[in-house]
């Protein structure tokens, strides 16, 4: 009975990384670390660890172990779950969503920056847009929280209203679907991505021969995604993403980008109506955070009503856990496949 339960544990954790590498392998849904995917086999919780790209399902370290029990009343007493500190021996914490994965009753929780659903979740008049959209499915609205306790609290808020909720779409940061197995969960993100899907602006193209000029013998290169360079050639691009931070994603890794100073002009050329250069220093996940970018701000109508992050939510996303998390997708990422084929899958994402 014991062998077959640990069988029972082992294809369910499978499951697991074989839905956390799909949706990793979807630039519309997850880009660098962001993201996190969780099941629940008995009292324990199995969720991605902190920096841990959904790509690198297969890798021993991926999934980190917390008990349910413990998890959920450290919730109630309003303290930290232990493994999410910064103090926790190990060398890999769980998901700094470890508290939003518990609270929910869910077996299965995908927690996806799907740039279709961001697109939507920046805009002031996003509750009443989606509700024409997912009509008939059980979603609710999550108004902007900070990452952990707080946004779990909102959550569990909303499940004392419809406790059958098994969507939220996540105000100014992305979507949460559940399910009863991995195979429902991943089911029902496919029907809520279809209905939200928003065909990207076409923009001009970027001006190659100009940026080519520049960018040799210097510590400028052109970005591989040629989505990228709607940035600076598309007018209402420039305009919305010139207009503050969106998301954290952006404050984390793009910081300044947005606010017109700071460490995004260390990495950053935007030229305007001919294209970008991007400084050779960008790490991977800063490359993949700006295709993900231009990919929410393209698909974003040039009339919407935006809720850009204020300066205290920026603060306290960068001052929190931001930076450690910037520096754990840093170093985990490693590379997955040919630098081809992660081109030809970046480029993808505006096809």
């Amino acid at each position: 009975m014991k062998a077959q339960s640990i069988s029972m544990e082992q294809s369910e954790l499978t499951a697991l990384r074989e839905l956390s590498a799909r949706i990793g392998g979807n630039p519309l849904l997850a880009q660098a670390s962001s993201g996190n995917t969780s099941i629940k086999v008995g009292d324990v919780l199995w969720i991605k660890a902190s920096g841990k790209w959904l790509i690198q399902a297969e890798d021993d370290d991926f999934l980190v172990p917390v008990k349910l029990a413990r998890a959920n009343r450290r919730l109630e007493e309003n303290t930290a779950i232990p493994e999410t500190g910064m103090e926790s021996p190990s060398r890999v914490r769980p998901s700094i969503e470890t508290a939003m994965h518990a609270i929910l009753p869910h077996k299965v929780v995908i927690h996806v920056h799907s740039v279709n659903t961001i697109a939507w979740a920046v805009r002031e008049d996003a509750p009443r847009r989606l509700n024409a959209r997912l009509s008939g499915l059980p979603w609710q609205w999550i108004p902007y929280a900070l990452s952990g306790t707080s946004l779990a609290r909102r959550i569990e808020h909303a499940l004392k209203r419809f406790s059958q909720t098994s969507i939220f779409v996540l105000g100014n940061h992305g979507l949460v679907v559940c399910g009863s197995s991995c195979r429902s969960a991943e089911e029902l993100l496919s029907e809520v991505e279809g209905r939200l899907a928003v065909e990207p602006r076409p923009a001009p193209e970027p001006d190659y021969a100009l940026l080519n000029q520049a960018a040799p013998g210097s510590a400028w290169s052109i970005p591989e995604c040629a989505g990228v360079h709607a940035l600076a050639t598309d007018d209402i691009s420039r305009r919305i993403h010139s207009g503050g931070v969106l998301y954290p994603c952006q404050a984390i890794f793009l910081r300044g980008i947005g606010s017109g100073r700071g460490y995004a002009e260390e990495m950053l050329l935007m030229v305007s109506n001919h294209g970008v250069l991007a400084s050779e220093h960008m790490t991977r996940a800063e490359r993949e955070t700006l295709v993900g970018l231009a990919n929410v701000v393209q698909r974003i109508d040039a009339s919407a009503p935006l809720r850009y992050l204020t300066a205290s939510e920026v603060l306290d996303v960068v001052n929190g856990d931001g930076e450690a998390y910037r520096r754990n997708a840093d170093i985990n990422f490693h590379s997955k496949g040919s630098d081809a084929a992660q081109s030809k899958q970046l480029i993808g994402a505006r096809e």
